[in-house]
């Protein structure tokens, strides 16, 4: 039997959420907030990203595949846990719009 799904999981259908946009694991693999262990994550909650900036990363098949923001915003919530295996299409966060 199949354990219950974390939230992000849940969420991974959503539509945007209160105005915020949904960034997803683009394959099925192990997600990685920082480039390399002890290296500062690529994001954190709070900061602006741009149109292709890499937000994390999904190691599969000991590749490592870039997820990039396909949108500019702030980056509003982050569900995937560094080193958790994620789904296609699970939302790894939330951008919201950034407001300057």
């Amino acid at each position: 039997m199949a354990a219950a799904a974390p939230a992000g999981e849940e969420a991974a259908g959503a539509p945007e959420l209160d105005g915020r946009h949904p960034i997803k694991a683009p394959l099925v693999g192990t997600f990685y907030r920082a480039s390399q262990p002890g290296a500062p994550p690529f994001v954190n909650e709070g900061d602006t990203v741009d149109e292709g900036q890499v937000v994390a990363i999904v190691e599969a098949m000991k590749l490592m595949n870039q997820v990039q923001a396909d949108k500019a915003g702030k980056v509003a919530e982050i569900l995937a846990e560094d080193g958790a295996w994620v789904e296609f299409e699970q939302v790894l966060m939330y951008l919201a719009e950034d407001e300057e």
